[in-house]
């Protein structure tokens, strides 16, 4: 074949081929928007309502989507609450390795990790209410999650990492669990945010003013740092 011709056809070939990446790209980016606004408008929806409350309906119009987009892409509404709770834990374990705690000392760390988990709650209300709703349903949607687990692994890793220098340097005890102690430091934020309106109610104590706050998140880092240290 002539160089000229080889060249045309590779002109033609190379002009087709980015047709092709004209459609494609944009319509890849409309699915990525679209899916964005369709979880950010399910968490609200979720969070507000829970899980049996929640209309599919309603979502759609907060996020100025055709309904059968919603199925089209998550199938049903329990596969979308699962996809919500699951871009709702990588959040705050995106926002866990920001805090860079295996470069601090082991006990400024275990501080640090219980003030960003308190820190975390108070501004993100819509975390304890999800996880309130998923306990409701028996963690049935966790359950059959393949990106739970491998999201949080890191973390406990960390953590034991972090117990285990401590340990070696004579600050802490030895033969604590990772698990157990997270379980601790999220537990004690959790039950008392989660929960603020009836012991308020039960104790005669407005526990959501700025004292309170500052009162609990200092007794939950004495009583995490004096399980851990040595005596």
């Amino acid at each position: 074949m002539p160089y000229s011709l080889v060249q045309e056809n590779t002109k033609q070939r190379n002009m087709t081929n980015q047709s092709k990446k004209t459609v494609i790209e944009p319509r890849s980016r409309d699915a990525d928007r679209s899916q964005l606004a369709i979880l950010a408008a399910a968490r609200d929806e979720f969070s507000r309502y829970g899980l049996a409350g929640a209309r599919v309906d309603r979502i759609a119009e907060n996020a100025k989507l055709n309904k059968r987009l919603i199925y089209y892409y998550f199938t049903s509404k329990d596969d979308l609450f699962l996809a919500v709770l699951e871009g709702t834990y990588a959040d705050i374990r995106q926002a866990e390795q920001q805090l860079h705690l295996t470069e601090l000392a082991p006990a400024q760390a275990i501080r640090r990790l219980t003030e960003f988990t308190w820190d975390y709650y108070i501004e993100h209300p819509e975390f304890l209410t999800l996880l309130n709703s998923e306990n409701l349903h028996q963690a049935r949607h966790l359950m059959r999650s393949e990106r739970i687990r491998e999201m949080n692994s890191p973390l406990i890793q960390t953590l034991g990492e972090i117990l285990e220098r401590g340990r070696k340097e004579g600050i802490f005890r030895g033969g604590i669990d990772p698990v157990q102690l997270y379980i601790s430091i999220a537990s004690l934020a959790y039950f008392y945010l989660s929960n603020n309106h009836t012991l308020s109610a039960v104790f005669g104590r407005n526990l959501m003013t700025t004292k309170a706050h500052s009162e609990r998140l200092s007794h939950i880092c004495d009583v995490i740092l004096g399980y851990v240290l040595r005596d």
